[in-house]
C-alpha cells in the first residue's frame, strides 16, 4: 500500500506514542555523551577524505563557518582549536598507527550507539551467536556511513561553490529577485543532503530489512523538523547566548544541547519510518545477525 494523505494523524499519532515510550530524552544524551568524543575524530577523517578533492583547508572552513552558524563563533573557534591539535601532534610510527586505530574507533562510536537506539526503534536486536561479527560488521557500516557522510559534504561543496560563483555573476548583472532565486535553489540542495544523510542513516544502520519506499519520507520529514529546529537553536544561541552561563564548558554544553536536539529529531524520524513501514508492510524482518526483541530484554 502506499502513503495516503487520510493516514497522516493516524501515522502522527502513533509516531508519537511510541517515540514517547522509548525515552528519547535518556537516549538523545547517550548520543550527545558519545558525540563529545567522537567529534574530533569524525571531524578529522571527514577533512581527511573531502580535502583529498577540495582541500583541507577549503574544507574545514566550510565546516567550521555551518558550525558558527548553528552553534556561534565561540563553539566553532573551540572545535578549530581541537583540530589544529589533532592534526599537529607528532608520535612515533607505532604511536601514529594507534592514534588511527583509536581515531577510527573514537569516530564511529557514536554510530555504533546510534544504531543501538535504532535497533530498539524497530525492535530487533543482535542473535547472542554473532558476537565479533556483529561489532566488526558495526564500525565498517559506521565508517562506510562517515564516507557517505564526507562524498555528501564534497558535493555540497561544489555545488555551493558553483552557486555563490554564480550569484556573484547574477548581482553584478541583474536584479535581486534572480540573487532570491539562487538563495532558494541552494535550500532546497542543503535541504536534499540532509534528507539524503537521514535515509541512509535509517536503511544502513538498523539490524533490519528496511526497504528504500519506506525511508525516504521519513527522511524528508525528519530533514524538514530538523532544518526548523536548527534555525530555532542558531536564533536562541544568538540571542540567549547559555554558552556564557557555564565559562569555558559553555561551548561543550552548546554541543550537548544541539547534539541531544538532533538526535530526538532523528529518533522521531526513525519512528516515524518504522511507524510507516509497519502500518502499509506488516511486519518489518531482524537481517540475517538479527532477531526480534524479546519481551524480557525490553528496558523499555
Amino acid at each position: 500500500m502506499q502513503f495516503k494523505t487520510k493516514d497522516t494523524a493516524t501515522l502522527l499519532s502513533k509516531t508519537f506514542s511510541s517515540w514517547n515510550d522509548k525515552d528519547p530524552f535518556r537516549q538523545s544524551a547517550v548520543i550527545a555523551y558519545y558525540a563529545i568524543f567522537s567529534i574530533p575524530g569524525l571531524l578529522v577523517l571527514i577533512i581527511s577524505i573531502a580535502g583529498y578533492f577540495f582541500g583541507n583547508e577549503t574544507v574545514n572552513q566550510n565546516i567550521l563557518e555551518q558550525i558558527s552558524t548553528t552553534m556561534g563563533s565561540e563553539t566553532s573557534k573551540q572545535i578549530s582549536q581541537i583540530l589544529i591539535k589533532s592534526t599537529q601532534s607528532k608520535s612515533t610510527v607505532w604511536g601514529s598507527i594507534i592514534g588511527v586505530i583509536i581515531l577510527l574507533v573514537g569516530s564511529t562510536a557514536v554510530f555504533v550507539e546510534l544504531q543501538k537506539s535504532l535497533n530498539l526503534i524497530w525492535r530487533v536486536e543482535i542473535a547472542p551467536q554473532n558476537g565479533f561479527f556483529t561489532i566488526l560488521k558495526a564500525r565498517l557500516f559506521s565508517f562506510g556511513l562517515i564516507l557517505a557522510i564526507a562524498f555528501l559534504l564534497l558535493v555540497s561543496l561544489v555545488v555551493s561553490t558553483a552557486l555563490s560563483s554564480m550569484a556573484d555573476w547574477v548581482k553584478d548583472h541583474t536584479d535581486e529577485s534572480t540573487i532570491v532565486f539562487f538563495n532558494i535553489i541552494n535550500f532546497v540542495f542543503s535541504f536534499a543532503v540532509i534528507s539524503v544523510l537521514f535515509a541512509l542513516m535509517f536503511k544502513i544502520l538498523p539490524d533490519a530489512k528496511i526497504k528504500w519506499k519506506h525511508v525516504w519520507l521519513g527522511a524528508i520529514v525528519t530533514g524538514i523538523l530538523f532544518t526548523i529546529g536548527k534555525t530555532i537553536l542558531a536564533f536562541y544561541f544568538s540571542t540567549a547566548d547559555p554558552a556564557s552561563i557555564y565559562g569555558v564548558a559553555g561551548s561543550v554544553v552548546i554541543i550537548l544541547l544541539w547534539v541531544s536536539y538532533s538526535s530526538m529529531i532523528l529518533f522521531f524520524g526513525a519512528e516515524f519510518t518504522a511507524v510507516y513501514a509497519k502500518f502499509y508492510s506488516g511486519t518489518i524482518p531482524p537481517t540475517e545477525i538479527a532477531k526480534k526483541e524479546s519481551v524480557a530484554s525490553r528496558k523499555i
